[in-house]
């Protein structure tokens, strides 16, 4: 929701939440994914689901309910079932599935991994990485390809790629809309069932 986080400049408009904050998902303690900055913008009552290790970083913001879960754990936020699943990042990276009238999957950064394709029989939204910040993507991220043999595997109704076009480093140019322009062809080719959206940063999508 920063026009700048640590070294990345956004590449888009800020945005702000434009409803109630119930919940923030947190998948994992990168700066890009984790920004202290962010979090003082949103109501204390929200709950922070972070994964373990990572509450000790956030109880001086003052929240009143941070709660710690690992790849495997379930809860229930009201009438929302969500199960934490792996993720391929690092030691600590989760994604996560949120179960309600509809069902969404969320990877939170990952690369592909076995089991994935067993995340759920049904999955009507999956939100899926498909690049990086800098002009080089390391291990542990989806690419405009792998992201599309990722949506073979999982094979959501609706698919909306994320983790790009938000920011850039700041001493590069950004990559512009090129890669939602390769995920969309891959997928098309690798998933040609899903309906995948490119929504622009800050955009919305009714299921």
């Amino acid at each position: 929701m920063r026009d700048r986080v640590l070294h990345l400049v956004r590449s888009s408009p800020a945005t702000r939440p434009t409803g109630p904050v119930d919940a923030v998902l947190i998948s994992h303690a990168h700066g890009d994914h984790l920004d202290r900055g962010s979090l003082r913008l949103l109501p204390r009552s929200a709950k922070l689901v972070v994964p373990q290790g990572v509450s000790r970083f956030l109880k001086w913001l003052r929240f009143d309910d941070i709660v710690e879960v690992a790849a495997g754990d379930e809860l229930r936020l009201g009438d929302v079932r969500l199960r934490v699943t792996p993720a391929m990042h690092n030691a600590r990276a989760v994604g996560y599935l949120v179960d309600g009238s509809q069902t969404a999957y969320f990877a939170g950064d990952t690369d592909l991994f076995d089991g994935m394709a067993d995340i759920s029989p049904h999955i009507d939204l999956a939100m899926l990485p498909i690049s990086g910040w800098g002009p080089a993507l390391p291990e542990g991220h989806l690419n405009p390809t792998t992201a599309a043999q990722a949506l073979a595997l999982l094979q959501p109704r609706v698919c909306v790629p994320i983790h790009w076009g938000t920011y850039r480093v700041a001493w590069a140019r950004g990559a512009g809309n090129a890669p939602a322009e390769e995920f969309a062809a891959a997928a098309a080719a690798a998933a040609p069932d899903v309906d995948v959206r490119v929504l622009p940063v800050g955009g919305t999508l009714e299921l």
